[in-house]
């Protein structure tokens, strides 16, 4: 389950932020997930919840902001929406779709006390 060490990841995240900009407690976490992430939210959640124990972030809220997935079509040459890596273009067809968006997962905003 690689969502434990991303949850891992978070904390470092919160907690540098903390120390760098001098804040004590953490109520909610907001974080991008791209769709074609393969970030599984339910299971990040879960494991939010226990890497935050004893941290600033203890009994903080996890918000969860998802970002649709896009690819480059090589054959239409334009910017489509996909859903799944390896998908086909929904307009020509074609396999030739490069992912742009929607990969990602960062740490968008803290809301602190």
């Amino acid at each position: 389950m690689h969502e434990m060490s991303l949850a891992e990841g978070i904390r470092q995240i919160v907690e540098d932020a903390g120390r760098s900009q001098g804040f004590g407690k953490v109520k909610i976490v907001v974080l991008e997930i791209g769709e074609l992430s393969s970030v599984e939210p339910e299971s990040l959640r879960f494991c939010f919840d226990v890497v935050m124990k004893d941290s600033i972030a203890d009994g903080a809220q996890l918000q969860i902001d998802p970002v649709p997935g896009s690819g480059w079509c090589m054959q239409c040459a334009e910017t489509v929406p996909i859903s799944a890596l390896y998908d086909p273009c929904p307009k020509c067809g074609s396999y030739q779709v490069q992912a742009t968006g929607g990969t990602e997962m960062r740490v968008k905003e803290l809301e602190i006390e």
